[in-house]
């Protein structure tokens, strides 16, 4: 900020903060507010709630105010404050607030979402991590905000309002394109349980699972540490190890020392993992091993299916598991009380059907859906980096912004120097805010 454009100032956000009045919502339990918290920043809405819904004292905010959390800081949250709709608005005491400051809102906004401020601002924080840490006030403000002539300000924020308008309509259809791939993925999977992936295309006939396996085992479940085994400890996996035909081998808890490890439940290259006990969501997941775990055991929410590899292909039985066909099988196959404690009976679980291509068979149709699987990954990591340029773009239209290169400066406008003196002036001049406690209306 060495160099500003012809007629921008420079001032502090210290200087554009302003005192806000406090107030207790359990004195007022029947009428509602509009509470700027912030969880509720992630919907950019704040939550309505009744008085006695709220259980501290927070700060009233009005119109033109700007809010800059200061919690968690190195996610960034700024919020400007819209006209009252029929009820008060409050804040969380962990809003910074900028008052009476006479620039244009969404421009004060804009600058402490920008990477110049929150590299600054970060060099602020104090506490011992997580929802710990907070930026301080006082350091915070003394971070400098160039400013530009007010009818630029609104000149630059309309610009910006423009460009992120079109990058926010890209983002939301890359957001697409998880559940698209999905999609297009158990449509893979479905052609190949009906025998469209085959060169000689045919409806096969199912046989239970059990045709196809040698054992199932089922794992233990001890009380183990809860970080993760190290190279040369003994571990039992968590069913998140288990993911759609991927298995995470880190996702495991360290078996304590003082507990000796189960023989036959280690975990080897060509196992089909199925996840039978859990939350719903988590039930009748199937993924394949594709190498020698020794030191990691099955827990015992977990099924390991050994597979008879002279008639059937570990992976193909894998990606049949997976397919909608079996998976709606499995559905109805889950029992329990409740949605977070569901079981897939052992029974019932190898009696499902599974297509009886020959062995040759199955190579061709998994070539085929490790073929399109490649490609359709391809795709989504395409649209990871294409996600992160937008986000990247957005940041160098904020950077131009603050250094006067986004929109071209006008001789005509008022100085930013005046315009930053009349505010010093109007805020010398205007009389202190009393302090009580409001009546409610």
């Amino acid at each position: 900020m060495s160099d500003l454009p012809q007629g921008w100032a420079r001032t502090t956000i210290g200087e554009c903060q302003g005192r806000t009045s406090s107030i207790d919502p359990r004195k007022f339990p029947d009428e509602r507010f509009d509470l700027y918290s912030v969880p509720s920043y992630s919907e950019y809405r704040p939550d309505s709630v009744e008085g006695h819904e709220i259980g501290s004292t927070k700060q009233e905010v009005r119109e033109h105010d700007v809010l800059l959390c200061k919690i968690v800081p190195h996610i960034r949250r700024g919020w400007t404050i819209p006209a009252a709709a029929e009820h008060r608005q409050i804040a969380s005491g962990e809003w910074i607030v900028f008052r009476d400051h006479g620039l244009e809102p969404e421009y004060i906004r804009r600058f402490v979402l920008s990477d110049d401020f929150h590299e600054q601002f970060m060099q602020t924080i104090a506490g011992v991590g997580g929802s710990l840490t907070r930026a301080r006030p006082a350091e915070a403000a003394k971070i400098e905000l160039p400013v530009p002539p007010l009818s630029e300000q609104r000149r630059i924020v309309a610009k910006i309002d423009s460009l992120t308008g079109k990058s926010r309509r890209a983002r939301d259809h890359l957001d697409h394109i998880p559940r698209l791939v999905e999609k297009y993925k158990q449509a893979i999977l479905a052609a190949a349980f009906r025998g469209d992936l085959c060169t000689k295309r045919r409806s096969p006939k199912l046989l239970p699972l059990s045709e196809f396996i040698d054992s199932l085992d089922q794992g233990w479940s001890p009380k183990c540490a809860s970080e993760p085994a190290g190279s040369n400890d003994w571990g039992v996996i968590k069913t998140t190890a288990i993911q759609s035909v991927h298995f995470l081998p880190q996702e495991n808890k360290r078996l304590p020392t003082d507990l000796k490890p189960r023989p036959g439940i280690a975990i080897n290259a060509g196992d089909v993992l199925t996840t039978r006990a859990g939350p719903r969501s988590r039930v009748a997941i199937s993924c394949l091993v594709n190498e020698d775990h020794p030191k990691l055991m099955l827990c015992d929410k977990t099924y390991r299916l050994r597979i008879n590899q002279e008639i059937a292909d570990p992976a193909f039985v894998t990606y049949m598991l997976n397919t909608p066909q079996c998976l709606s099988e499995l559905e109805v196959m889950k029992t329990g009380i409740s949605d977070s404690g569901l079981n897939l009976t052992q029974g019932k679980f190898i009696a499902l059907g599974i297509p009886a291509f020959s062995l040759p068979e199955q190579f061709e149709i998994v070539r085929h859906i490790q073929s399109a699987f490649v490609w359709i990954d391809r795709l989504t990591a395409d649209a990871t980096s294409a996600r992160k340029l937008i986000e990247h773009l957005d940041q160098s239209v904020l950077a131009k912004a603050f250094k006067g290169e986004l929109v071209p400066q006008d001789p005509a406008d008022e100085p930013a120097s005046a315009l930053l003196d009349r505010i010093r002036a109007e805020r010398a001049a205007a009389p202190k805010a009393k302090r009580g406690r409001k009546k409610a209306p």
